[in-house]
């Protein structure tokens, strides 16, 4: 159960993501991608910060951060 769980965070994640940063989405697989580099990203940002996120809805808000950072990092190194 915990990997359906984490799957579908991670695609939640990814496609919050991406249709912030106005990327209009990357299909089922390419945000379940990027929400789950999302959720490492994300990971690593709160704790750089001192930042923690419990529960359903801090594990989403920290990977969508967290895609949100993935997404303008890929766009920084592709208009390069």
């Amino acid at each position: 159960m915990n990997l359906v769980y984490f799957l579908v965070i991670g695609a939640l994640a990814g496609w919050i993501g991406s249709t912030l940063m106005k990327g209009g989405g990357f299909g089922l697989l390419g945000n379940l991608v990027v929400g789950i580099i999302g959720a490492f990203v994300g990971g690593f940002v709160f704790d750089l910060l001192g930042l923690s996120a419990g529960g359903t809805l801090g594990t989403l808000v920290m990977a969508v951060v967290g895609a949100m950072v993935f997404l303008f990092l890929v766009r920084l190194i592709k208009r390069a």
